[in-house]
């Protein structure tokens, strides 16, 4: 069948890569694309936020399934234009899609439906904000309510950097994202990511990861969309992924449903393992990033017969995602200045190289010029992935990667599996 997918970032290279290894796979469309994605499928100038152009391009092409990529057009509710026209999509409704572009939503379904969470207010100004602050003590986490790219979360570690992040949000740093914020306890513990696949009632596990969000070593620095990740998550043990599935994510999807707000898609828990068990930070909508990437080094099914199954409400009718008993390990590798400016234009060099011992180089914000040079064209720029028998196989494996990539303007942590190469060692 005939595949559009939509998105241009390292998550998208990552699905496109494992979309085309399928015998299914007619031809593969990506909307914008990057030039990494362009080596699977065409790259087609089209706007996901022009929902009929989307329409008329699937209706000409006789696309068969349609992989929405990104949270925003999910949010913006392009899955129901594309459903009503008689589309196959795999992402969620504009309603269930609020799991991720409201976080006041989420809390409130948790709160009801008895879903393991941080203690939370929400608020509507700047004034009931910093009044709310008075019940929690530092540290405390502030949320702006909506999507922010990733960067509209705050940990404030004192009474003033918690009344700064208030202001930030409410002075409008973050758009229409910051009209309302969340404020939440902090959860003390270790941070995971548990993956599970939906059609609205079949819900069945799609792997965990660990994710680094500082920009900096040791998890120092601000926080970005990801500089690293790697999959399995050896802290989410099989009886802690029973608990994840029974205590979060299957009430979740049941809670949905009840009120009205079937599920279909991809649900990424963002989990805290605390000493009372494992409580849920925020749900996204989407395949994260970089963690996609990671789980397609991982997985053996077959991606088409997925999504499409999971599109078409027949996921208990197939077998369930299989995966290799490896590690896979991403570095971020970003133009200087993420994640606040970060510089373009910088040339990259060095790719076929990285990829010459297994590995893999997901763009994630690239451009190709007229003269053929690749350039960066983003904050995170490059996805260094590979496999390994361990963490700190996988690790090595990666770096190793990355070192023959040159990128004079950009950067990368150099210690992305830290927590979990220290207890390999017995550290």
């Amino acid at each position: 069948m005939n595949i559009l997918l939509l998105g241009s970032g390292g998550r998208e290279h990552a699905l496109a890569w494992k979309l085309a290894q399928s015998p299914s796979c007619g031809k593969l469309f990506a909307a914008p694309g990057n030039p990494g994605i362009a080596e699977h499928g065409a790259c087609v100038a089209l706007d996901a936020a022009d929902h009929a152009a989307v329409i008329r391009f699937c209706e000409a092409e006789r696309i068969g399934l349609v992989v929405i990529g990104p949270e925003a057009p999910l949010v913006d509710g392009l899955a129901d234009s594309l459903r009503g026209a008689g589309f196959a999509v795999f992402g969620p409704s504009r309603a269930a899609a609020q799991l991720e572009g409201s976080k006041g939503f989420t809390k409130d379904l948790c709160e009801r439906a008895g879903i393991p969470t941080a203690g939370y207010v929400r608020v509507t100004s700047e004034a009931d904000a910093l009044s709310a602050l008075d019940g929690f003590s530092v540290p405390v986490v502030i949320k702006a309510d909506g999507l922010a790219a990733g960067k509209g979360v705050t940990v404030a570690m004192t009474a003033a950097e918690a009344e700064a992040a208030v202001r930030d949000i409410f002075a409008g740093r973050f758009g229409a994202a910051g009209a309302e914020a969340v404020i939440e306890e902090f959860l003390e513990g270790e941070e995971a990511s548990f993956f599970a696949l939906t059609d609205g009632s079949t819900i069945v596990p799609f792997g965990s990861a660990q994710d680094h969000k500082r920009v900096g070593d040791g998890d120092t620095g601000p926080n970005t969309g990801g500089m690293g990740a790697y999959s399995p998550a050896p802290v989410l043990t099989a009886l802690l992924e029973g608990e994840v599935m029974a205590r979060i994510l299957t009430p979740t999807v049941q809670a949905m449903a009840d009120e009205g707000y079937p599920y279909s898609g991809v649900l990424y828990a963002g989990l805290m393992l605390t000493r009372a068990g494992p409580k849920l930070i925020e749900y996204n909508c989407r395949f994260g990033d970089p963690e996609c990437q990671v789980l397609m080094m991982r997985l053996e099914s077959d991606l088409v017969e997925i999504l499409f199954a999971c599109a078409e409400s027949r996921l208990a009718a197939i077998e369930q995602p299989r995966f290799l008993d490896e590690t896979a390990l991403t570095v971020v590798m970003a133009a200087n200045g993420y994640p606040d400016t970060p510089e373009k234009g910088g040339r990259i060099d060095g790719i076929p190289a990285a990829e010459a011992d297994g590995a893999k180089v997901f763009h994630a914000g690239t451009a190709l010029g007229i003269d053929g040079v690749l350039t960066a064209n983003g904050g995170r720029v490059l996805n260094v992935t590979a496999r390994g028998g361990s963490v700190t196989e996988a690790q090595a494996k990666a770096y190793q990667a990355v070192d023959r990539i040159a990128f004079p303007t950009g950067f990368c942590r150099r210690d992305i599996g830290w927590r979990e190469v220290a207890r390999e060692a017995g550290e």
